[in-house]
């Protein structure tokens, strides 16, 4: 029998020896780039397998496992907020509450950014707010610098407020599970969450806006692509309901925003100024962004003139009738850009001397010149060098423009549907995921599922653009994060580590304990690049130790993930390098402003957490 346990024992040390080894492998390859974090995640598994730490079940599970099914859903309940245009409100109504100081506007945008992050991913709301704040930042003169980092820090602590947020909490959910302990409620973290986002507003308002850089920052290079305010021409039907009405109605009831630049009827200009009133078969002449060119196209009573002219090209080769049934979902696979050639031979004649449909098997869109507003109708337009032109064609028609010598490239356009009309549907459902949850009515993960799924139903969400919208990175990289909190426990080395840190803080209070948790993790994370990896390897640590010290673990693993989740002393730790550029930033600005407030959060955390999960 000792035989046995020495045998055992010996197993157990190469077990760990081996799992540290490719601990360190990862961390290695995560810190220095050399594979993307997903093909890291998928080597985890495998090496967990290969040497025997892992059955292939265990490796496995992290595919099937509750964080990376929610992680999935979330982003495309993520897609239905945005394609909504739920976060076009949400900029108008931070745009009219605030003033034109920066205080104002740091304690108007940081909690709204901290709760939309609440059931949501925090980089999903960084990229909404990112314009957001860019144009508020332009318009009162304020720099980029002084708005950017507040509103990214927020919603990394909005996300704090329920286990939705971050995947962080549910893997410390199904850790707490594994260890036979009931999972965290979606709502059970809200009062730290809550606590976090008023430390961070008050941080930034009264201290950190003083520690920020006052600099404007380097232009998005995805402005040197990325074209805007496109013309297009509008049709009306014989069955519009705007038959009769003033334009000004048709743009208000649509929720398109679009510049009226012309009137035409019968062939004949119409003054816009005359107060007349809209007439089958009348074109209005617009200019409208590449959202608003996709959504115009698909409103009720409205028509692209375009499509009524010439139809819609069909894959079979067949014509297209002007009301030809084309999915939304399809629309953005037959759209692209293409910019006249030098020396083209369309160079000198208009759009309907070239006949596209005929000559090239596609229907021109939109139209884009730099620095031209066109006055007359898409058909009279003489073509010039470098003129942009929005083609709708199939696959195979475009796969022949793109070897034409009239053009110089085509590129993607650049540009989703809003489905205005479907906003309080998109509400309704997110609002109705997180009481599910919250209720215990479902899982979270199912409650999530179902809420992703209502999404696609209700077509606030196509289904090409819920697959779209899903990271398949961060789903990869979840799965592959599973594994390691298993491994850790089952090869003892979390059970090593705890007792090692149970000798160190031997005698300490509770208070200090968190903080020194908290303050391990957060350098950790840092190097590590993910949080949900780190609370994967750590928080198995963290219930070793409670149970060495005879408390219950939910307030060390919840430290563990919040801490993962909040600590930000560099630009590489929570995505943070999306606003790194347009912000202006250098690496010292996030040590001078994260330091100290990655310490007031830390404080805050050892003494709420307590309060909400009794040790």
């Amino acid at each position: 029998m000792l035989g046995v346990h020495l045998a055992f024992a010996d197993a157990v040390n190469v077990h760990q020896v081996v799992f540290s080894a490719i601990v360190l492998v990862a961390i290695a390859l995560l810190v220095t780039e050399r594979l993307r974090p997903d093909l890291v995640a998928v080597s985890i598994i495998i090496a967990l397998y290969v040497s025997g730490i892992l059955s292939a079940t265990e490796a496995t599970t992290g595919f099937s496992s509750e964080p990376a099914l929610v992680i999935a859903s979330v982003f495309v309940l993520s897609a239905g907020f945005r394609l909504t245009g739920l976060s076009d409100v949400l900029s108008a109504w931070i745009g009219r509450l605030s003033g034109g100081s920066l205080a104002r506007i740091l304690l108007v945008s940081m909690p709204a950014a901290a709760l939309l992050s609440a059931p949501t991913h925090h980089v999903t709301v960084t990229a909404i707010m990112l314009p957001v704040m860019l144009a508020l930042g332009a318009e009162r003169s304020i720099p980029a610098s002084k708005l950017l980092m507040p509103v990214t820090i927020a919603s990394s602590l909005g996300t704090t407020i329920t286990t939705l947020g971050a995947p962080s909490f549910l893997i410390s959910s199904q850790l707490l599970q594994q260890a036979g302990r009931p999972g965290l409620p979606i709502l059970s973290v809200a009062p730290i969450g809550l606590a976090l986002t008023a430390v961070g507003t008050l941080f930034m308002v009264m201290l950190g806006r003083s520690l920020l850089p006052a600099r404007q920052g380097g232009r998005d290079t995805s402005e040197h692509f990325r074209l805007e305010d496109y013309f297009t021409e509008l049709a009306i039907p014989a069955d519009s309901p705007y038959v009769g009405r003033p334009p000004n109605e048709l743009l208000a009831k649509t929720g398109v925003d679009l510049e009226l630049l012309g009137w035409v009827r019968e062939g004949r200009r119409i003054d816009p100024g005359r107060g007349h009133e809209l007439a089958a078969g009348d074109v209005l002449l617009v200019r409208a962004r590449p959202d608003e060119l996709l959504t115009v196209r698909g409103a009720p009573g409205v028509e692209l003139h375009p499509v009524v002219q010439y139809g819609i090209p069909k894959p079979n080769g067949h014509d297209g009738a002007a009301h030809a049934d084309v999915e939304d979902e399809d629309v953005a696979e037959q759209l692209v850009q293409a910019v006249v050639a030098p020396g083209s031979s369309l160079v000198n004649r208009t759009l309907s001397q070239v006949d596209f449909r005929r000559a090239y098997g596609a229907v021109v869109l939109g139209f884009w010149r730099n620095g031209v507003v066109p006055r007359d109708e898409m058909a009279h337009i003489r073509l010039r060098p470098g003129d942009v032109l929005v083609l709708q064609g199939t696959p195979e028609a475009l796969d022949q423009l793109s070897r034409d010598p009239d053009f110089v490239m085509l590129a993607p356009f650049h540009g989703q549907p809003r489905r205005r009309t479907k906003a309080l549907v998109a509400a309704a459902i997110m609002l109705g995921t997180i009481l599910l949850a919250a209720t215990d009515l479902m899982s979270i993960g199912l409650a999530a599922i179902a809420g992703a799924t209502a999404m696609v139903l209700s077509r606030c969400v196509t289904s090409r653009e819920a697959y779209r919208a899903i990271d398949a990175q961060m789903y990869l990289f979840i799965a592959g994060a599973i594994p390691l909190g298993t491994a850790i426990k089952k090869t003892g080395t979390a059970d090593l580590i705890a007792h090692w840190l149970q000798g160190v803080v031997q005698g300490w209070g509770q208070s200090l304990i968190l903080i020194a948790i908290f303050a391990t993790v957060g350098l950790i994370v840092q190097f590590m690049g993910s949080d949900s990896a780190t609370v994967a390897l750590l928080g198995p640590v963290a219930i070793g130790l409670a149970a060495a010290l005879g408390h219950n673990p939910e307030a060390y693993v919840v430290t563990v993930a919040v801490a993962a989740i909040t600590a930000i002393l560099t630009p590489m730790s929570h995505h943070n390098l999306i606003i790194y550029r347009p912000g202006g930033y250098r690496f010292v600005d996030y040590v001078r402003v994260g330091a100290p407030l990655t310490a007031a959060i830390a404080v805050t955390t050892a003494l709420v957490t307590p309060l909400v999960f009794p040790t």
